[in-house]
C-alpha cells in the first residue's frame, strides 16, 4: 500500500518529501525538476511503542511503516498530454491514496507556473485533469464492455452499472470518490478500474514559516473546500520541516518549542496517509523486540497473524490480546492475566487499534 505526493510544479512537492523521508530528491525552482518517481518508506510515529517500552524491557523497537511516491509536478492539460501528462497519470494510477501538496505562500523568488498563489484554482486544475483522465478511461471501458454485458455475464452487467454511474458523476464535474458504493463487491471491482478520482485524498496546505500554527486565507478556503469533499487538511511548512530533520533530537525539540509546535507537522501527515491508506497498527512486545505491525483496518485475527508469517494464518488457533490501557493500568502483562484483562480471541475477532497480542497456532 503506498500513497503518491502530488500537485502542480514548483509547490513543494519534492523539498516535503525528501523531509518526509530524508532521502535527498532533487528539489529545484523550476517545473518537472522530479521526472521518474521517487519512493521512500516512512516510520510512522507511534506514541503506543514508547508506552510499552516504559513496561516491557526489550531490545529494540521496530515501528510500523508506510511507503511514498514522489510523483512529477501536473499541469493544465495533463489529460491531453500536456507536460508529463502521460507519465504523471500512470504514475499516479498505481498508487492507492493520494496527497496533494497545495501552495498556500507567497514567494517571489519561487515562481508559479499560473502567475500568483489561488489555492482553489490549483486544485481545481489538478482536479478536472484527473476527471478528464478517467472519464477517458471509463468511455473506452463501457465501449468494451457493453457486449459483454448483453450476453449475460453478470460481472459485466453490473461492472457496467458502475461505469454509467462513475460517468455521470464525472460529466457533472463531481470525483468517483464522491459516489456511495458501500457494496464490497462493488468496492472490488470499482478497484479493477485503477479510476485516479476514486482513490482518497488528503490535501496539505504549504504554508509560510511564520504560518504553521495561524494559517491564511488560502488555508481558510482550501479547509473549507476540503470539508465539503469528506476531505482532510494538514498544515505545513516544508522548509520548516527540511530543516528540523537535519537537527539532532535536542535541537530539533528547541526549534519546535521555539515556533510553539508540539511536534513536527510531518507526523501529521504520516499518521493521516497511513489512515488515508485504511490501515491500523497492532503490537507484538518481548524481550527481543517491541514492534508494530500494519493490517487493513478490519482485519481478522488470522489475517494479522499472517503479517507475521503466512504459518501463523494457516495454523491459528486462538490470539491472546491486552490493550494498552490495560498495560498502563496494570503494568506487566503477569498482573493483567491476574486481573482477568487477557482476552482469548478467536478466528472472527477484527482487530482493534491499541491491540496487543501473542498468537497460538499449529501446522
Amino acid at each position: 500500500m503506498e500513497a503518491g505526493i502530488v500537485g502542480l510544479p514548483n509547490v513543494g512537492k519534492s523539498t516535503l518529501f525528501n523531509a518526509l523521508t530524508e532521502a535527498g530528491a532533487e528539489s529545484n525552482n523550476y517545473p518537472f525538476c522530479t521526472i521518474e518517481p521517487n519512493v521512500g518508506i516512512l516510520n510512522v510515529p507511534d506514541e503506543n511503542l514508547n508506552i510499552l517500552k516504559e513496561h516491557i524491557d526489550s531490545e529494540k523497537i521496530i515501528p510500523a511503516t508506510t511507503q511514498i511516491v514522489d510523483i512529477a509536478g501536473l499541469v493544465k492539460g495533463a489529460s491531453e498530454g500536456e507536460g508529463l501528462g502521460n507519465k504523471f497519470l500512470s504514475h499516479i494510477r498505481s498508487v492507492d491514496a493520494i496527497l496533494q501538496v497545495v501552495r498556500c505562500f507567497e514567494e517571489e523568488n519561487v515562481t508559479h507556473v499560473d502567475g500568483s498563489v489561488d489555492a482553489l484554482r490549483d486544485v481545481a486544475t489538478i482536479e478536472t485533469e484527473l476527471m478528464l483522465a478517467d472519464l477517458q478511461v471509463v468511455d473506452n471501458s463501457l465501449q468494451k464492455i457493453k457486449k459483454q454485458a448483453k450476453s449475460g455475464d453478470a460481472d459485466a452487467a453490473r461492472t457496467q452499472e458502475l461505469l454509467i454511474q462513475c460517468q455521470e458523476a464525472l460529466n457533472s464535474g463531481n470525483a468517483v470518490r464522491t459516489l456511495d458504493f458501500s457494496d464490497p463487491e462493488d468496492r472490488r471491482l470499482l478497484k479493477s478500474m485503477a479510476l485516479i478520482t476514486a482513490k482518497p485524498i488528503l490535501y496539505i496546505a504549504n504554508v509560510g514559516e511564520d504560518e504553521v500554527e495561524s494559517g491564511n486565507a488560502e488555508v481558510e478556503k482550501l479547509s473549507a473546500y476540503a470539508e465539503e469533499q469528506g476531505c482532510g487538511v494538514v498544515t505545513v511548512s516544508a522548509r520548516i520541516e527540511e530543516e528540523l530533520v537535519e537537527l539532532d533530537m535536542a535541537e530539533r525539540m528547541e526549534m519546535l518549542e521555539s515556533l510553539g509546535m508540539s511536534e513536527p507537522a510531518l507526523h501529521r501527515i504520516i499518521r493521516g496517509t497511513y489512515d488515508l491508506l485504511g490501515l491500523q497498527s497492532y503490537y507484538t512486545a518481548g524481550p527481543k523486540e517491541i514492534r508494530a505491525w500494519t493490517v487493513l483496518q478490519g482485519a481478522t485475527a488470522p489475517q494479522a497473524a499472517g503479517v507475521i508469517h503466512g504459518d501463523f494464518e494457516r495454523g491459528f488457533i486462538r490470539a491472546n490480546i491486552y490493550g494498552i490501557q490495560d498495560l498502563v493500568e496494570y503494568k506487566t502483562e503477569a498482573a493483567i492475566k491476574e486481573a482477568g484483562k487477557l482476552r482469548v480471541e478467536g478466528k472472527e475477532y477484527v482487530m482493534q487499534p491499541n491491540d496487543v497480542c501473542h498468537f497460538l497456532f499449529n501446522v
